[in-house]
């Protein structure tokens, strides 16, 4: 895996988030539709990959769902090229859950993932969220995006929301502030 120096200290231009990523590179983070046709590509290649690996196991949504207006969705960009796309559904008004993260192949390593991963979570902390939740594959393809999810202090959980525990998904929690007790 290829070192890379992120820094997160970011501006905001219009409705996009300037993050730089070591160097000279930046990457945008702006929400974005899923239905539009710069997305299209990868977004088939992650539902693609996700069906080939785990069949009928294979949350993630597709386009329509990641349009609900419970979802926001960020597409992230180094100059004209998407790089990868995320996405934070509102599970209540103190829950999210973390969807559909993908980066794209030839930007792995790069700090895109952490990136956007790090921005979610600001938006969930943002939104007021005690907790932020995830599923996730158990395949060796999801091993990367376990790894960043640990790193970032996420920790296993129980099932949430409509999920079902099974061999082909696990699940993972970050509480994102403590709530007081009642008085």
């Amino acid at each position: 895996m290829k070192n890379y120096d992120l820094t997160m200290n970011s501006a905001t231009t219009g409705q996009a988030l300037v993050i730089t990523l070591g160097g000279n590179s930046e990457m945008q983070i702006r929400v974005a539709d899923p239905k539009a046709t710069y997305v299209t590509d990868l977004l088939d290649h992650h539902l693609r990959e996700l069906q080939r690996v785990m069949a009928d196991h294979a949350f993630a949504l597709d386009a329509s769902g990641l349009s609900a207006a419970s979802v926001t969705f960020w597409t992230a960009w180094n100059d004209k090229t998407l790089v990868g796309f995320g996405a934070l559904k509102e599970l209540d008004c103190a829950h999210g859950e973390l969807k559909s993260m993908r980066v794209a192949p030839a930007a792995r390593g790069t700090g895109v993932g952490r990136a956007m991963l790090e921005h979610i979570i600001a938006e969930a902390r943002g939104r007021g969220y005690t907790r932020l939740s995830l599923e996730t594959g158990t395949a060796a393809l999801h091993a990367p995006a376990i790894s960043l999810y640990r790193s970032a202090g996420f920790a296993p959980c129980g099932a949430f929301a409509d999920y079902s525990v099974s061999p082909h998904n696990q699940f993972f929690q970050l509480a994102l502030r403590s709530v007081a007790p009642d008085l």
